[in-house]
């Protein structure tokens, strides 16, 4: 998406609130988690405007967040994107909906994404981590984004989709054009695009459905109907974003982490009954989705007068760096009592694919130091970042020694 010209300021937007804040183009010298943290530094208000993308509101502060998730009846998920016009694009169910019309959607997704389900597909999850990792292990090097990261989720996520695992590029390409556009097509196409190529597996597996998660969206009943062609089509290219783009990008940014702080690494590998803590800790530190609502009717929030319509960003970086919330929260503590985060989401619309995030990153976590307790970013490395809904490193050159 290019830069955003800068929207009129509103008569009820007070002066003191306005920063200049663009969340598709975040300052080129901070990674992302300290570019937004600028929004909590001392004297900022707990909630923002910015001229940016249409403007919108942002709420900085933990307890605020979690009210914007929470609280539908104020903080609609009808716009899921800024600027308005492109939200007005992204129709996907049931991200869009508020309760009640949300819940029997939602129901849909729950079986295929349970505590249960993903613990039969962890076998699944640590095979294809080891074979990945030993395809570059004896090298000594890899693009840890390349080569992992957008390997690992999106493979495990087509096959719980029975696709072909050759579509995986052109999807991924898909929805990063929606999570982190550049311009070079409109999310409207994007989302056009992910929809007609969805039709066809749909459209099959409503006449012989199998065991897979298009299945049972195909298959799926609302207040006892069966859902229609197009219903299924609201729900699935949904469900292929989430799992094309977000953990594979979250990968990266905790084995930047790991890489760069060898006394962490070495906790695990002494303590390896650390590493779900670890895993719980490291999304608290790095979440990256930046979420989106529309208020439904005029209403004060904090003591800031906020009118329908206008939009109101909640990014869930800021809920686990608020010091308010965390104790000396830039700080990784893989010992952390009661970390708090809002990763995945809080209220009616929490991730439903929280359980296969954690699963896939505790595996990779515990995998790679089995098999890779040394490494480091190559040197003279330029590690670079792209801003968006859900923000990402482009390139992670790992290197470590090979034994012989």
């Amino acid at each position: 998406m290019t830069a955003q010209l800068q929207a009129a300021i509103p008569p009820h937007v007070a002066s003191q609130r306005i920063v200049d804040f663009d969340i598709y183009h975040l300052p080129s010298m901070l990674d992302p988690h300290a570019a937004w943290k600028t929004l909590q530094e001392p004297g900022m208000p707990d909630i923002v405007w910015t001229p940016r993308n249409g403007g919108h509101w942002i709420l900085t502060r933990a307890r605020l967040i979690e009210e914007g998730f929470a609280d539908f009846e104020k903080f609609s998920s009808r716009l899921k994107l800024v600027p308005k016009e492109v939200g007005e694009q992204y129709r996907f169910v049931p991200s869009t909906v508020d309760p009640p019309e949300h819940r029997p959607y939602r129901r849909l997704l729950n079986s295929s994404l349970s505590s249960q389900a993903i613990k039969r597909l962890e076998p699944e999850i640590s095979a294809l981590a080891e074979r990945l990792i030993e395809r570059f292990r004896a090298q000594g090097q890899c693009n840890f984004t390349t080569d992992y990261a957008q390997q690992l989720p999106i493979q495990i996520f087509l096959a719980m989709c029975a696709l072909p695992p050759e579509d995986g590029p052109p999807l991924k390409a898909l929805a990063d054009q929606i999570t982190r556009p550049d311009g070079s097509m409109t999310v409207h196409e994007a989302v056009q695009r992910l929809t007609d190529y969805l039709a066809g597996p749909i459209a099959q597996r409503i006449e012989s459905p199998g065991d897979d998660v298009l299945s049972r969206i195909a298959t799926g009943e609302i207040d006892g109907e069966r859902l229609t062609l197009q219903q299924a089509l609201a729900v699935a290219p949904q469900v292929l974003i989430a799992g094309l783009d977000t953990v594979v990008n979250f990968l990266s940014f905790a084995m930047l982490f790991l890489a760069r702080h060898p006394q962490h690494r070495q906790q695990l590998i002494e303590q390896p009954q650390l590493i779900a803590a670890a895993a719980d800790e490291l999304l608290r530190r790095f979440p990256l989705v930046v979420a989106t609502r529309v208020v439904a009717h005029d209403v004060t929030v904090a003591g800031v007068e906020m009118k329908e319509g206008d939009m109101v960003v909640l990014p869930s970086p800021l809920f686990g760096l608020d010091e308010r919330q965390n104790t000396d929260p830039l700080a990784v503590d893989f010992a952390r009592a009661n970390g708090q985060h809002c990763t995945f989401g809080r209220g009616p619309h929490h991730c439903p694919g929280s359980f296969l995030a954690r699963a896939e990153v505790r595996i990779t976590i515990a995998t790679w130091l089995r098999k890779i307790p040394e490494f480091a970013v190559a040197s003279g490395a330029d590690i670079a970042y792209r801003g968006g809904v859900v923000p990402t490193i482009l390139q992670l050159p790992l290197v470590w020694n090979v034994s012989h």
